[in-house]
């Protein structure tokens, strides 16, 4: 079936958008839990202020922690530009956070130095293909810590 010009096909944006907010709506109606690609991932939903739109933007994240801290990683799957959400943060570093069965205010800070280098590892070391988008780009792919508000 061939597309016709009044309906073109979604651009990879559209795609990834669409898929997003499933994942979405999936973690609100589920208590956290989804299927799919992230079932069984630490999973959140971090809302942002869009940098430009001033509107909130929320996006589905795997984590870790360390102690009651949050640590997301701005890998964009080893892309060569940082994901929006990550320009959104250093813009405005006032987030909300879903974890499954809390949601809370966090203030968000980029990591420097040993304690970036740290948790970077200590994602990697349960999620393997942290590596890989580390080995993908030549950008430092930014570490975010989110402590609560």
């Amino acid at each position: 079936m061939s597309s016709s010009p009044s309906s073109p096909d979604p651009t990879p944006l559209e795609r990834m958008l669409a898929f997003n907010q499933g994942v979405i709506e999936e973690f609100r109606a589920n208590g956290g839990s989804v299927t799919g690609r992230f079932a069984g991932a630490p999973l959140l939903l971090l809302t942002t202020t869009g940098a430009q739109s001033g509107e909130p933007r929320t996006t589905p994240l795997v984590h870790s922690t360390d102690g009651e801290r949050v640590v997301i990683i701005a890998s964009y799957a080893g892309g060569p530009r940082h994901p929006a959400w990550f320009l959104n943060l250093r813009a405005t570093p006032e987030v909300t956070v879903e974890l499954p069965g809390e949601t809370f205010r966090g203030r968000a800070r980029i990591a420097a130095g040993e304690e970036r280098e740290r948790l970077y590892d200590q994602q990697a070391a349960r999620m393997p293909q942290f590596n890989e988008y580390r080995e993908k780009t030549s950008r430092e792919i930014p570490v975010v810590v989110i402590e609560r508000a």
